[in-house]
Order: C-alpha cells, then structure tokens, then sequence
C-alpha cells in the first residue's frame, strides 16, 4: 500500500501517512487511492472536495454534519495545521474525547474521522491550506457545531485567543448538541 495507517487513542479515528517518493527534483505521493482505501477499512468514495485557506492563528470547527452524515479526511497542503477530531456521537463510550495532530505540507499526515465527529483546525504557520475528501455533499440546513473551547471537551488548543466567525464565536456547547433531535443521527450503534 502507498501509505499506512496509524492508530489514535480513539478507535474510530486514524492517521492516514503516504509513501512520500523525494529527489532533488521535488516529490510525488498518492494521497488517495480507492483500492487501497477499501482494503484499509476507510470509504473508498468520496463525494466532495473541500479546500481552505486561512491565517496563522484561525480556528475554524468544530463542525459536523448530520443529514447527510459526512465522514472527511484532511490534510494540509501549505503550511502547518492542528487538525482536531470529537466524538460527538450519543452513547459512544468516547463521547467528548478529542484526537489532534500536527499535519503539515511536509510530514503530509491526514486525519481520518467518520460521521459522529466533529472536525477543527487551528493554523501553526503564517497561512495554512487544508483539503478535505469529504463522502457526503455539503448541506447548510444538515450541518452543525460544537464549541471550539467547550470546558466538556477540553481540545488543548495551540492558541488561547484565535480568530473566529461569527458562527463559531457562537455555537452550542456539546450538552446543548446531545439534547438536539438531530443528534440521534449519530447514536453510538454499539460494540
């Protein structure tokens, strides 16, 4: 396979890391590859690409969406990241844990988290662009978010004071989500 799969204290939420081929000339890597994915247990199909751009100190996250359930892998293609993943999912015995790596263009990690996560970033270096392989469509009326400083989760941001929008500046704590009818979307299927 041209990449491995790393495990993260929370089972359901894997590093993804390329073969990385490198010369003088530059680098070539697959970044995805459908067969290899199936084999490796992550969904072989994807229905959307995202890509962002943002300044040094932006938390963007963090977001989720229910209908449909969207399962994303990301990556950073320029700059440095702290990619971040929750378990938001009702009845999950890892409901509220969070999973964080720096990504980078360099070390090319992605993050992998199915549906029931919800999904952050903060930016390390001056500007960072993050790509998505998303499995759902985007749908506004389906999406959500938890607080990104949310005492009941606990993320240990990189940054104590970062930029945000006006839509993360005001999401719901993970209580609030768990109460909404929308989070039964996510109900944890069980061992």
């Amino acid at each position: 396979m041209p990449f491995k799969i790393e495990q993260t204290r929370l089972p359901d939420v894997k590093i993804v890391v390329p073969d990385v081929f490198s010369d003088d000339r530059g680098f070539f890597m697959e970044s995805y590859r459908e067969d290899h994915f199936q084999a490796a247990g992550l969904p072989a199909r994807y229905r959307q690409d995202s890509h962002s751009r943002s300044k040094k100190g932006v938390v963007r996250g963090l977001h989720f969406q229910w209908d449909p359930p969207m399962s994303k892998i990301m990556r950073v293609t320029v700059g440095a990241a702290f990619l971040v993943a929750v378990d938001i999912r009702p009845g999950s015995p890892t409901l509220g844990q969070w999973v964080a790596i720096e990504a980078s263009a360099e070390n090319k990690k992605q993050l992998w988290a199915p549906a029931g996560f919800a999904r952050g970033f903060c930016v390390l270096s001056d500007v960072a662009e993050i790509q998505y392989k998303c499995t759902a469509v985007y749908n506004p009326e389906g999406e959500g978010g938890i607080q990104w400083n949310d005492p009941d989760i606990g993320v240990a941001w990189p940054v104590s004071e970062p930029s945000l929008s006006e839509k993360d500046r005001h999401a719901p704590s993970l209580s609030d989500w768990l109460k909404s009818p929308n989070a039964k979307q996510f109900a944890y299927p069980g061992p």
